[in-house]
């Protein structure tokens, strides 16, 4: 057993929450979801988004729903996308009841901007004759003004506050198809108010760092906050948030997972990163590892079998090693390398073909 595997808590168990045909929470796997960037009302680039997202593996996407033009456009998104879709709603609680109306399989909503309780008992009363679900999302931006005043700022405290005051009319109304998250852009501050959402309520958390940032740095923060969490067994769908292409959030949210041994979908591919000791294109020899190999995917069993590992590397001294330690590999010098596959040497061949080896060996074995 691996070290990850052992350091790993057991999944925390949450209720199963179905979103159209995928179930959040109870025994399913953490999902991936993204959230599209087009102005809703825009159709064709809003569907044409959102299927570019599902090629590269999203299971659920997010729309935001502003005003009563991108209430519009939600009918015909709807009818020509088969992937579960959430309306974002802010303040207008009649832009939720419009989501649900048109067959959207899950609304989010901050009950602190949306105003009169009795708005609120409108959108779960439609959700619950629809069967949709809810995400109640509390902001660290957008903590209710008497709870700020209280706490005197969007501290863990002041959030998990504003999740209690948010969760009593849907306690109330015994809804229970729910979906929570808390999100802020501080690190520290997520992991410790998720570790308390995770004790307090019983529903699936939806992980995430708002506002994290462009894709590298956004990428880095966000997985400094979710693999703790992760690694805690708590979370059941995550977003990767990029100021970016979408696509890139869906990237980053598998290679997460991945690298995490929680979810298993196509290759984790390692390199070395080069020195003056690297005897081959170690770079490009990377790119067009990972290009061949884009399209293969392999279906979680339980959510929990590791990754298949791909290694590229560059030199005699860790590369043979190193590559044996992988699924597959390449370990290259002078032009040369050698293809592993399970800790065996399969070929040597020139460096042009080292490619072409390497990937026949992983699709050979793992489609």
């Amino acid at each position: 057993m691996s070290a990850s595997a052992t350091s790993r808590k057991p999944r925390r168990k949450a209720l199963a929450v179905r979103v159209g045909p995928l179930t959040i929470g109870g025994r399913s796997p953490v999902s991936v979801q993204s959230m599209t960037k087009t102005r809703t009302d825009d159709v064709r680039a809003t569907v044409r988004q959102i299927r570019r997202l599902e090629r590269a593996g999203c299971e659920l996407v997010r729309l935001a729903v502003p005003d009563a033009a991108a209430a519009v456009a939600l009918p015909e998104i709807r009818k020509r996308v088969a992937l579960p879709l959430i309306a974002d709603i802010h303040f207008d609680h009649r832009l939720a009841l419009a989501a649900i109306r048109v067959g959207f399989d899950k609304v989010r909503i901050n009950p602190g901007n949306i105003g009169a309780t009795w708005k609120i008992r409108e959108v779960i009363k439609a959700a619950a004759g629809s069967g949709a679900a809810i995400r109640v999302g509390v902001n660290a931006g957008s903590i209710d003004k008497s709870i700020l005043r209280r706490y005197g700022r969007p501290s863990v405290p002041a959030m998990v506050a504003g999740m209690a005051r948010c969760l009593e009319p849907f306690e109330r109304a015994g809804f229970k198809a729910l979906v929570l998250s808390a999100k802020t852009t501080d690190v520290r501050e997520t992991i410790a108010v998720y570790r308390e959402l995770s004790k307090r309520w019983p529903y699936p958390l939806h992980l995430g760092l708002t506002e994290a940032g462009p894709p590298f740095e956004g990428a880095i923060r966000s997985a400094a906050a979710l693999s703790v969490l992760l690694l805690e067994g708590i979370g059941d769908t995550i977003r990767i948030s990029l100021t970016g292409d979408p696509v890139q959030e869906i990237e980053a949210g598998y290679e997460l997972l991945g690298a995490l041994g929680i979810r298993r979908r196509g290759p984790l591919v390692y390199s070395c990163p080069t020195c003056g000791r690297t005897g081959i294109d170690v770079i490009g020899l990377t790119r067009k590892v990972k290009a061949a190999l884009s399209d293969l995917r392999t279906v979680p069993m339980r959510g929990q079998l590791p990754p298949v590992k791909v290694a590229v590397m560059g030199c005699v001294v860790n590369g043979p090693g190193e590559a044996r330690e992988a699924d597959f590999g390449i370990a290259g010098g002078k032009g040369r390398g050698i293809v592993f596959a399970h800790g065996r040497v399969v070929k040597t061949c020139a460096e042009d073909q080292l490619v072409d080896a390497l990937v026949g060996e992983v699709r050979r074995t793992s489609e």
